[in-house]
């Protein structure tokens, strides 16, 4: 079984466009230059909300395997959610760093762009970026 969320067609632009509060706007247009600009890549709408940034292939030792974003976020309303930057060892102490947030399952939110430390979130997106695959099973 794969991922359920897959890349669409969707320009990246358009959605962020079309974001509320205007000031979760802003901050989807800075995200989307800052993770531009460290990863070197445009961005891709991954199911109706989420933009992502590389491609992660997994597996998991019972065979499931799919692929998915290495890193991206949403401006999604309530909150910013920030997508694969606590997947790797070398993260937790970046976290730290980074400023006021929450973590949940997969996600770091922040309630506002300015709360984080822009120098730290940039290290976490190269860090997530240039992470290699998944193999569950060699894990």
């Amino acid at each position: 079984m794969a991922n359920k969320t897959q890349p669409t067609s969707v320009p990246v632009e358009d959605f962020v466009a079309g974001v509320e509060p205007e000031r979760r706007r802003e901050e989807g247009f800075a995200l989307l230059e800052l993770m531009r600009d460290v990863t070197g890549e445009q961005g891709v709408m991954w199911g109706p909300s989420m933009i992502g940034f590389g491609t992660l292939h997994y597996r998991y030792a019972t065979g499931r395997e799919g692929d998915t974003l290495k890193v991206g976020f949403s401006p999604r309303k309530a909150k910013l959610s920030l997508y694969g930057l606590q997947d790797s060892a070398d993260a937790e102490a970046h976290l730290e760093q980074l400023g006021r947030h929450t973590l949940g399952v997969g996600c770091v939110y922040a309630n506002r762009l300015s709360d984080l430390d822009e120098s730290v979130l940039r290290e976490l997106v190269r860090i997530a970026y240039d992470r290699g695959d998944y193999d569950a099973q060699s894990a």
